[in-house]
């Protein structure tokens, strides 16, 4: 075997190896300083992006409640309407009954009039009380919806940040196996 021959590097040569490190030194730091710059702004809108959901559910939240509070006063109101239209015709019914026997037909057809007025009170309310529980069920899948298309974007967002933070690594291990192959070459 023959012994190693021995390589000298004139001094240009070795300033421009140390240059060359300190440049591709200072552009690791700078791909470095940009890749947690990107993680920082992928942070702030994710958080940005869960506080808008959030504010927008509870905002979801105070309207379903407001619309449960608004049904509870209109059936409290129409018990009372009921109530008092009862008191009332027990009233004219009373009155009716203590009249004379000939007015006794004039009762009859107050109690028809009456029990038709109940029947459409009834059927009036009844559909009411069908269009706020499906107004209360729209509103229910709406917001179901929304936290849905909520989720899904924060998740893309996550996705997304990954992918790019993957990519960024994948690059700077390029760069670096192309510095340790330039610097194996020289």
């Amino acid at each position: 075997m023959e012994p190693p021959t021995k390589t000298t590097a004139t001094r240009d040569e070795v300033h421009a190896w140390l240059t060359e490190i300190r440049d591709l030194k200072n552009a690791i730091a700078a791909l470095r300083e940009a890749l947690e710059a990107e993680q920082d702004d992928k942070k702030k809108s994710v958080r940005e992006a869960i506080a808008a959901a959030a504010s927008e559910i509870a905002q979801l939240k105070a309207a379903a409640s407001a619309l449960r509070d608004a049904l509870e006063q209109a059936r409290i109101d129409k018990d009372k309407s009921v109530q008092e239209a009862v008191v009332a015709a027990n009233h004219e019914i009373g009155q009716l009954k203590a009249t004379a026997s000939a007015l006794r037909d004039a009762l009859e057809q107050a109690r028809i009039d009456k029990d038709k007025s109940v029947q459409e009170a009834v059927v009036a309310a009844n559909h009411e009380i069908g269009q706020l529980k499906a107004t209360a069920s729209a509103l229910r899948d709406a917001l179901e919806a929304g936290r849905n298309e909520k989720e899904q974007s924060v998740q893309a967002a996550v996705r997304t940040a990954h992918d790019e933070i993957q990519q960024l690594r994948a690059t700077v291990a390029a760069l670096r196996e192309s510095f340790e192959t330039s610097r194996a070459g020289n």
